[in-house]
């Protein structure tokens, strides 16, 4: 149970439970829920009619069409339904990186196991993957609350060591997506933007609604060392000693370039976007979203 007191931030969860993770696009779950199915029911909302058919409900007859045209006519509705979250953490070797006291993968720990707990206790679905070049642990599909501590110990015991391939990660899950859901991505997207925009257009053609969350140390987005520093690869064997302020001006040109071109496919995938900072706490980072989220329908 310690991994799960951990993960599980009472301020982020205090702060994010009364927003919620709703859907926005359409989805199919497997029982009813809270949110649009694509599926025609008897509940919620009219959707449209069509002829009656031997062994229909006949207390979904519409007796004024009946009555007018001597005609049997069937009410169909909208049916609500659950969603199914995929949770998709990168565990990729340069997640483990950490200036301060939180590495990146912590960070995204402590989002998916937060995110778990939203949506489980809405009485929602979660599955998670933890991938790097490939997917390395699953934890199976939930709609048990009582779940998220073996799901915290699961994120817990996994270590980064491996290089990531975040392309054929994201292209390999939405070719063994079977119903449209939401899909979350938690990564510090420390590839090439091309490639992750052609793993989102591969998931988007799964009609399922995808956010990005994209997780990054402070010394990351500001580069403010300072002195002789040696630099190691933390997916390959590349080393370099260099003076920090010499380098500073063209990395912050190309790390801002990059950026814009992470938000350009997130925008061209309509896909919902969230940079998180390790050095600010989750739970402003995740409010934040689930407001932005409530107030964007």
């Amino acid at each position: 149970m310690a991994a799960t007191h951990t993960l599980l931030d009472p301020d982020t969860l205090s702060r994010a439970e009364p927003l919620g993770l709703f859907a926005r696009r359409v989805v199919e779950g497997y029982r009813v829920g809270e949110h649009r199915s694509p599926f025609n029911g008897f509940a919620i909302e009219f959707s449209q009619h069509r002829e009656y058919s031997p062994g229909d409900d006949p207390r979904h007859l519409d007796w004024k069409i009946l009555g007018r045209s001597d005609k049997y006519y069937i009410k169909q509705y909208e049916q609500d339904t659950n969603f199914v979250a995929h949770l998709l953490l990168d565990g990729s070797a340069s997640m483990s990186f950490a200036s301060g006291t939180v590495s990146k993968i912590q960070y995204a720990r402590g989002l998916v196991a937060c995110l778990s707990f939203l949506i489980l206790q809405q009485r929602d679905a979660v599955t998670a993957t933890i991938f790097d070049d490939r997917p390395r642990e699953t934890f199976q599909r939930t709609d048990s609350l009582g779940k998220v501590h073996q799901l915290c110990t699961q994120l817990t015991n996994f270590t980064p060591a491996r290089p990531g391939n975040l392309r054929a990660c994201l292209q390999d899950y939405a070719a063994r997506l079977s119903a449209r859901g939401i899909v979350v991505v938690i990564s510090d997207l420390l590839d090439d933007p091309a490639d992750l925009l052609q793993g989102l257009r591969r998931l988007s053609l799964t009609r399922s609604e995808v956010i990005v969350f994209q997780v990054l140390d402070n010394e990351e987005i500001t580069f403010p060392l300072e002195g002789n520093v040696r630099f190691i690869g933390l997916e390959d064997d590349s080393r370099l000693q260099t003076n920090p302020a010499d380098l500073r001006k063209s990395y912050l040109a190309a790390f801002n370039e990059h950026q814009k071109a992470v938000r350009r496919a997130c925008e061209q995938c309509g896909v919902h976007y969230t940079l998180c900072d390790t050095s600010r706490p989750l739970a402003e980072a995740l409010t934040g979203y689930l407001a932005f989220r409530s107030k964007a329908g």
